[in-house]
This record gives C-alpha cells, structure tokens and sequence, in this order.
C-alpha cells in the first residue's frame, strides 16, 4: 500500500472527494451540493493526486462517475484524461443540474452527459461500456452494496478499471483542546457521529477490497491519503472556515438527538456566524481526514 502524507498549506485550488462527500440522509440539498463544491476546492490537489495515480493501462475514453454529486470527480477526471466522456450519475436532479451548469462554464457540456438514477433499483440505465468506473464515498450508500459491485463488474469492459474511494469518516477541524469551555467537543460529535451512521450507513469506512474480489474484481492497488491542512495560508483560510462551518451544521444533523445539552449548546455557539465563539473567528482550524482508493480490474 502506498501512503501519501499530504501537509499542504500553499497550494492553489481549482475544483473534490473528492467527494467528494456524498450524503443522502441530508434534509438540505442546497446546503450538500455547497459542501461538495467546498470539499472539491479545499481538496482539489488530493483528488488530482488520485486520478494521477490510477493504473490505467491506456487514456479511458469512456467513463462513469457513479454517485458524481456535483461533479467532484467527474472534473478531476475531464481534467486528467482530455480526450474522455463521462456519464455522471446521481440520484439528485439538483446536483446534477449544477454538474451540468459548471461543465458549461468549463466549455466541455460536449463532453459530459448526466443520468438521473437510483442505483439501488433492480435495474441499472444504460451506461454504455466504460473504460474507467469512478465512485468516490458512493458505494457504502447502496442498499446492497455487493449487488452493486457486481453491476459495475459486468458494465466494465474486459480490462476496465474500477476506483473505489472511501472516507474514515467526517473531517476534523478543530484542535483537541478546543473549544476552550468543552475541549473535545469535536471528537465527542464525532463517537455520536459515528454511532448514528453505524446504524444508516454501516458500510460507510469499509474495506472494499474482499467485497471486489468476491465481485470477481482483481485488486490492483490500494493507497491511503491523509490530508492535513493549514488554514493558515490567507488564499484558502476562507473556504476552510466555510467548509468546517458547513460540515459542522451537517454532522449537528446527526448527532443532535444524543449529544450533551452542554455539547451540543458549545456546537451551537461555534456555528453561531454572528456570535463571539463562531468557527470563522478562529485561526486555528485545519482539514484532517483520510481517504483510501482501490483500484479494481475487470480480467475477463
């Protein structure tokens, strides 16, 4: 396995993980298709990190983003293989109307067409043959996720690859000691976190490389990226403190109905913008999480 330790604090960003994070259980589309183009800004060099590192064994001509959300890594890829087309699936009309309205800015509508599709249903849209299969924290969505990776097996052509991409989790942002009347508080959001996803999503964080191989996949490689970085660096301090902002208010979703009254009153005052305890005030933030890509190849 390849460990990539990423301390970034000067980069510049251009478009996500990736996921790119990718949650149904949102009551507020709007408010997930902002945090996915904040996780494709933030994270925009790891994710260039990744499709550069994929073994493809020639340039895919034909590709598909399954779970593509805003286009996290449909661009990333348009962006690393230039003579590509890409189909981009999603089940939100809303996510995939402002894939399409971005590919249109970036002149290349010609290259990407979107397809509205509940991948959980019996049957799959035609998808055509691709070369190259991405899904980036889309796999621990599907109801069962084995049925899925099946589907992916038999619409690969012979030789194709397939990138599988999983997070560990919500990122971190804050220090361990922090909030100064609740150190801790973030780790304890997250144990709650954890606990309700256990339950909604139990194959969120899963090692998928038994589950490809019983698919009838042959793993390539894996690769572990941990990011670490910097609010520090003036260009990026703003969307990191946008970003934090954004994923705090989601994970407050889900950990709302377990948390301490004193810790979720102390999550409410950093997410309080206009208050003396907001998160933008802070100058000590910084984006630490972790992402784990397989690369999977169809043999026959």
């Amino acid at each position: 396995m390849t460990h990539a330790h990423s301390h970034t604090h000067d980069s510049h960003t251009h478009d996500s993980h990736t996921h790119e994070i990718h949650t149904h259980d949102s009551h507020d589309s709007h408010g997930e298709a902002e945090i996915l183009d904040l996780d494709a800004q933030v994270l925009a060099e790891h994710l260039t990190a990744l499709t550069g590192w994929l073994p493809v064994q020639a340039p895919p001509r034909r590709i598909v983003d399954l779970g593509s959300g805003t286009g996290t890594g449909t661009f990333a890829l348009l962006d690393r293989f230039p003579e590509a087309h890409i189909t981009a699936v999603d089940t939100s009309a809303a996510h995939l109307q402002r894939l399409r309205e971005k590919a249109c800015a970036r002149g290349a509508e010609g290259r990407v067409r979107t397809v509205q599709a509940d991948l959980d249903a019996a049957d799959w849209p035609d998808l055509g043959s691709p070369d190259l299969v991405w899904a980036s924290a889309s796999m621990h969505h599907m109801a069962d996720p084995d049925r899925a990776l099946k589907a992916v097996h038999d619409l690969l052509a012979p030789g194709g690859l397939f990138a599988v991409v999983e997070l560990s989790g919500f990122p971190r942002f804050l220090p361990a000691d922090a909030p100064e009347d609740r150190p801790g508080l973030e780790e304890r959001c997250h144990e709650a976190s954890d606990r309700f996803h256990a339950e909604h999503v139990p194959h969120r964080g899963a090692d998928w490389g038994p589950k490809l191989t019983a698919a009838g996949f042959k793993v390539e490689a894996e690769r572990a990226i941990t990011v670490d970085i910097s609010n520090t660096d003036g260009s990026r301090s703003e969307a990191v403190g946008a970003y934090a902002l954004g994923s705090l208010r989601r994970l407050r979703h889900s950990v709302a109905g377990t948390l301490a009254p004193e810790d979720l009153a102390a999550l409410d005052r950093l997410l309080d913008t206009e208050g003396p305890g907001s998160l933008l005030r802070r100058d000590d933030l910084a984006v630490r999480t972790e992402r784990t890509v397989w690369a999977a190849r169809r043999t026959g």
